[in-house]
């Protein structure tokens, strides 16, 4: 599917080369602009999936100017076009937070290089705040939410909290250990724990966390865990809380 981009120029012979550029290139053009102004009205009306922004414009609005609002209020990734800028400028610029910078002139392979890295990175980065959204809105109803998501394979997986055994810390990841699978995560324990269900589930050993009605029998100094019945051991500064939560007559 054809990306659809937005040009905002102030000479009208550079706008028009860049059009035809992307044209050549495959790309479809969804409106041009010469002020900043008129740019971010043709965004809010025609939604591109990416916008080509001169950083000096002429009139009120910068570029700069225009791109912070674009990027506010629609989440488009912007690439400034600029043909000069001392330090002060590009440091206004960099606030914005741009997906690029080309140089004018440039070459078309420039140009098609500059915009698929952009629209590579919004697309990656669009991707994981929806994830971090669904994710945190399930840590806030945790007690009344038995389901977890895990990225696996690059597609998310839903887990039921009730399937898992235990989670066991690796260096930098964890490992969420179900009666017939596992999933690897990059994440924390403390991280873990903040998400599940806290009445359900104890941290036990700084590198495991089960869940309570999941041990079948607690032989000191280790818990045996039903399913592969694994033996996981508990930790002196756990012990007390451990059962302190278990039944015990």
């Amino acid at each position: 599917m054809k990306a659809n981009i937005q040009v905002v120029e102030d000479e009208a012979i550079v706008s028009k080369d860049i059009q035809q550029s992307l044209k050549k290139l495959g790309y479809n053009v969804v409106g041009s602009a010469a002020t900043g102004e008129k740019a971010i009205e043709i965004a809010r009306e025609l939604k591109p999936d990416l916008v080509l922004m001169d950083i000096m414009l002429k009139g009120e609005m910068s570029g700069i100017d225009a791109a912070d609002i674009i990027k506010e209020e629609l989440n488009i990734p912007i690439i400034f076009l600029t043909a000069y800028a001392d330090e002060n400028t590009l440091a206004k610029a960099k606030v914005t937070e741009p997906f690029g910078y080309i140089i004018k002139p440039f070459k078309e392979i420039d140009l098609k290089t500059s915009i698929e890295m952009a629209l590579y990175k919004h697309a990656k980065q669009t991707e994981i705040l929806k994830e971090r959204d669904y994710l945190y809105s399930l840590v806030e109803n945790k007690e009344n939410n038995n389901e977890i998501f895990v990225k696996s394979n690059s597609r998310l997986v839903k887990i039921n909290t009730k399937d898992i055994l235990f989670i066991e810390a690796l260096k930098d990841y964890v490992v969420i250990n179900l009666s017939d699978t596992r999933y690897t995560v990059h994440s924390t324990m403390k991280d873990m724990l903040d998400k599940l269900p806290q009445k359900e589930f104890i941290r036990v050993h700084r590198s495991f966390i089960v869940r309570l009605d999941k041990i079948i029998a607690i032989e000191t100094p280790n818990i045996v865990v039903e399913g592969n019945k694994k033996i996981i051991p508990i930790g002196g500064s756990y012990k007390e809380e451990l059962y302190n939560r278990i039944n015990l007559i």
